[in-house]
């Protein structure tokens, strides 16, 4: 898998993702670089190339002289997640992805939820963007500071969060004004497809259903957004914003 764009491929030597060469463009070659300073300390092999070479390689288009080739993204178990909470000494705080299917939306969504210290977010194998490189590129490297896990079933995933006392929220236009629901408890948000939202069938297994006021005339939010706008509201209400 390639890694593009500065901040990506810096994240990914920062936090061990394997590398195995990187490719910088040659005008870098005689600057202060700090991605080019940390691939010498790790002893990463690397190349300078003219960039219309990189231009040729970039699948994302957009790899700003940085192109990465690393193994494909280990994904997490449930646990893993949970005991990372544990570890921080939080309450779980978990997002979920029904469908999300939009590899720019996927990477803003884990963006979003890395600065707001969510523990980990999960998606399911089909009909669900996968990470990719689209996908560390739109994120800014912050895939490499997220745990993602994958799994078959969503209504599985969810019960076996509730069965660790975590409350499961959905995201829709028919539920409650998030602002006067109470949502400092251990956490799971579910977070809709771009076109359809959330199955029906998701929603009954959930204990509440959240919404967000909307003063438009457009009755719905890009999925990313609205990630970002329900996680820091929860972050507001832990008392950590």
């Amino acid at each position: 898998m390639l890694i593009e764009g500065k901040n990506a491929v810096y994240e990914a030597l920062q936090n061990g993702i394997t590398i195995n060469k990187i490719l910088f463009d040659k005008a870098f070659q005689n600057r202060s670089d700090k991605v080019i300073s940390l691939a010498r300390d790790k002893k990463i092999k690397y190349e300078f190339l003219p960039k219309t070479l990189l231009d040729k390689k970039s699948k994302t288009l957009h790899h700003q002289g940085y192109i990465a080739y690393a193994i494909d993204f280990e994904y997490s178990e449930i646990d893993d997640i949970l005991n990372l909470a544990t570890a921080k000494g939080e309450k779980p705080f978990i997002v979920m992805l029904d469908e999300v299917e939009d590899p720019h939306n996927f990477g803003a969504i884990i963006r979003s939820c890395e600065c707001a210290g969510v523990h980990g977010i999960i998606i399911t194998k089909n009909r669900c963007a996968q990470v990719n490189e689209t996908v560390f590129k739109t994120s800014a490297g912050a895939v490499s500071n997220m745990k993602i896990c994958k799994v078959t079933n969503l209504k599985e995933a969810i019960n076996y969060l509730k069965n660790h006392n975590i409350f499961i929220f959905a995201t829709d236009a028919s539920g409650q004004n998030i602002y006067t629901q109470k949502l400092d408890c251990p956490i799971g948000i579910i977070i809709g497809s771009e076109g359809f939202g959330i199955k029906p069938s998701l929603v009954k297994y959930c204990d509440g259903v959240l919404s967000l006021p909307l003063k438009g005339q457009i009755n719905s939010l890009n999925a990313s957004v609205a990630c970002g706008i329900v996680v820091f509201e929860i972050l507001r209400q832990r008392g950590q914003a």
